[in-house]
């Protein structure tokens, strides 16, 4: 599950190497909250190890493909109905545009 638990009565070769399994899980832990976003944070604090995280992290944000391409259709139809706004600078809408577009990839490719 990520961390090994050195057993009760153990020689201190076990021991050392639960300890840098727990020192390697804890490093990981600290790189994971740093590079998530607060809304997602709350959500997996409860887990125990990285594994735990990461796979709690995947099973929300991947989805099942049925979820994908109704994702990949709100993607096709905000481009679709894509217009640059008044107050809106050429930059703002190309970044804009650009970013839809980046997300149609990604998912093209998950699909």
């Amino acid at each position: 599950n990520g961390v090994t638990i050195a057993p009760q009565i153990a020689s201190v070769e076990p021991c050392r190497f639960a300890d840098e399994s727990k020192l390697c899980d804890f490093k990981v832990k600290n790189y994971l909250f740093q590079s998530i976003d607060r809304s997602i944070m709350e959500t997996i604090l409860v887990r125990d190890t990285t594994i735990d995280i990461w796979d709690s992290i995947c099973r929300k944000y991947q989805g099942s493909t049925k979820v994908k391409r109704a994702q990949l259709q709100t993607l096709h139809r905000e481009f679709e109905v894509l217009a640059m706004k008044e107050s809106e600078s050429v930059d703002e809408y190309f970044a804009r545009t650009l970013a839809i577009a980046n997300q149609m990839t990604a998912h093209v490719e998950k699909v």
